[in-house]
């Protein structure tokens, strides 16, 4: 491809672009500066008609800025759209990434990776797991378990079923500081019980997990620091904690 058919590429997608951004903007001010068509003064048929081609002709009009997008789109052919889509949902996917893995600032202390390194190394094994209560408001997912000396990398966020014993914070939601659901957020447990082999839906995290059926805990560390990295970000609003 020629340098000057590639220059051309590129302003088809920017014209593209640009339409998006003019008509939506335009749409915006339109509807801060007039409201909803039930605000407008009453009037004809005839007239609303007189009024809505002339939109078409006004630069600050949206349907001024769609018939852009229009002719830009036309413009393009399918090859240079599927970039251009591309783009968009890649940027559109790091804006939202936030939603299930936003970051911050490191907030959970901890040791440092080698000493993280050497507890597991040396930990004790048994017929358990070790498990990492996350509580993330809203969702139902109890927290993460590994085989004993399995890097944390590898734990998987379960769903417990209780059928035979309790969440260890199977608590009211509004009770006092210490005493309700999630009081025991980043605890650290030997966790005894198996999977099921099922999976269920978490709707507040949109995610299908496994279901694992609880028999019995104990709490190893009240306070054992970062989960993943040093890295970590807590929040207790969105899930931030993802196995890497």
């Amino acid at each position: 491809m020629s340098s000057e058919a590639a220059l051309s590429e590129r302003d088809d997608v920017l014209a593209f672009f640009h339409g998006v951004c003019h008509a939506s903007q335009r749409f915006q001010d339109r509807v801060n500066k007039t409201g909803s068509d039930s605000q407008l003064p009453s009037r004809g048929r005839s007239q609303q008609r007189r009024h809505r081609s002339q939109l078409h002709a006004q630069p600050d009009s949206p349907l001024y800025s769609l018939a852009l997008l229009s002719a830009a789109w036309q413009k393009m052919d399918m090859t240079i759209f599927k970039a251009a889509l591309l783009t968009a949902l890649c940027a559109l996917l790091c804006q939202c990434s936030g939603t299930i893995s936003g970051g911050g600032p490191p907030n959970m202390g901890g040791p440092t990776v080698e000493q993280r390194h050497a507890e597991i190394a040396s930990e004790p094994t048994g017929d358990f797991f070790y498990g990492r209560r996350y509580y993330v408001e809203k969702t139902r997912f109890w927290g993460y378990l590994r085989k004993p000396r399995q890097p944390a990398s590898q734990a998987k966020l379960v769903i417990f079923r209780e059928d035979r014993k309790r969440n260890p914070d199977r608590l009211p939601e509004n009770g006092p500081p210490g005493q309700r659901y999630g009081f025991d957020n980043n605890y650290e447990y030997r966790i005894r019980g198996n999977y099921t082999g099922q999976t269920a839906y978490d709707p507040n995290s949109n995610q299908f997990l496994p279901v694992f059926m609880l028999n019995g805990y104990e709490v190893v560390n009240r306070n054992p620091g970062w989960l993943f990295s040093p890295d970590d970000h807590y929040n207790p609003y969105t899930v931030t904690l993802l196995p890497r």
